[in-house]
């Protein structure tokens, strides 16, 4: 038996249903059901991670594909006007508020209190903040140094034709016209770091919905009147600021959310079922969330309702990028940057 609880009472603590250690426990078709149903979600995200995001990576500027990511994307506002340091201003602030929260709900609660999906989630919240921060810093970094080097060319150009005689004319002068347009305007597809940025946010998305949706509209409602459950301070915040702050980058950025991105949601969700199943193998300890437990003839239903529920969670994203699109290109036709 394992100490998940500290010298503080927890938010939550889970009841004890079974010895989850024995094999009498693991060997029932409820389980295999379960576990039939991870299978067959894991080699779907499989499937559209290798049909889609390998083709899509591959591209180098021929032609914009649902999934590719450009350099500047991670780091530009959506708006024209706007200068890459106030995103990374409300990327440093967010980023540094999420980590208070994050280090004071642990020491309150202890390490029990990251057996929890929202924890997970919140954590993964704050990394890409962390990230999103110094990919900021790059992008005003890189910002300052075009805008310097495109002063330097227009004073040079300038300077250039005052001294020369005969300026260069007919086909080689407009080539060279058009290769320093090229050059200006070329779009650089991201590297890794990139990617991953662009991943994080899209698992963000559809675990914030979940995780607060299922925390207000289930959790709250069906079992605030246990003795188990305290709805305290920092529940509260734990199941809100993320999602807040998660809205304000989307409202900021220019990240686009190709839809088959899901895949690595749901990725996350079953890497996370999957450490529990591991740790309640191995110690016999409450399950986090009733809706876990594989004891109960219910327990196939559940793990299918809660797989389902990726797909609502993650489209409430998707419509809240279109309506910031059709908002901001409709008030702001002339300064908004269309990701699509």
């Amino acid at each position: 038996m394992v100490v998940v609880a500290g010298n503080v009472k927890t938010s939550w603590n889970p009841e004890m249903t079974a010895d989850t250690t024995t094999s009498s426990y693991w060997l029932t078709w409820k389980v295999f059901g379960c576990a039939a149903w991870l299978m067959v979600s894991t080699l779907f995200a499989t499937f559209l991670i290798s049909r889609y995001e390998r083709s899509q990576t591959s591209s180098r500027g021929d032609g914009r594909g649902p999934g590719v990511v450009y350099e500047d994307e991670v780091w530009r506002p959506c708006l024209k006007g706007m200068h890459p340091v106030w995103l990374l201003g409300y990327r440093v602030v967010s980023f540094f508020l999420l980590l208070v929260l994050l280090i004071v709900n642990a020491i309150l609660d202890g390490g029990s209190t990251f057996f929890y999906y929202t924890q997970w989630t919140f954590t993964l919240v704050t990394i890409y903040f962390g990230l999103g921060s110094v990919l900021s810093m790059y992008g005003c970094y890189a910002q300052h140094n075009k805008v310097v080097g495109d002063r330097a060319d227009s004073e040079m150009a300038d300077a250039g034709q005052r001294s020369a005689a005969y300026p260069p004319q007919g086909r080689n002068g407009a080539k060279d016209d058009l290769d320093l347009n090229d050059h200006h305007h070329a779009r650089r597809v991201s590297g890794f770091w990139g990617y991953a940025f662009q991943i994080i946010f899209q698992i963000n998305a559809g675990a914030v919905v979940l995780t607060d949706g299922v925390f207000w509209f289930v959790i709250v409602p069906f079992l605030s009147t246990t003795r188990n459950f305290d709805l305290n301070f920092f529940v509260v915040n734990m199941h809100s600021v993320n999602i807040i702050f998660l809205l304000g980058d989307t409202a900021l950025n220019s990240l686009q959310f190709p839809w088959f991105r899901i895949a690595y949601f749901m990725l996350w969700t079953i890497s996370y079922v999957s450490f529990q199943w591991v740790l309640h193998a191995c110690f016999s300890i409450g399950w986090p969330y009733q809706f876990l437990n594989l004891s109960t003839s219910l327990a196939p239903v559940w793990y299918a309702t809660a797989g389902i529920m990726h797909v609502p969670c993650y489209g409430v994203f998707i419509l809240v990028t279109k309506m910031k699109s059709d908002l901001l290109s409709r008030y702001f036709p002339e300064s908004f940057r269309d990701s699509k």
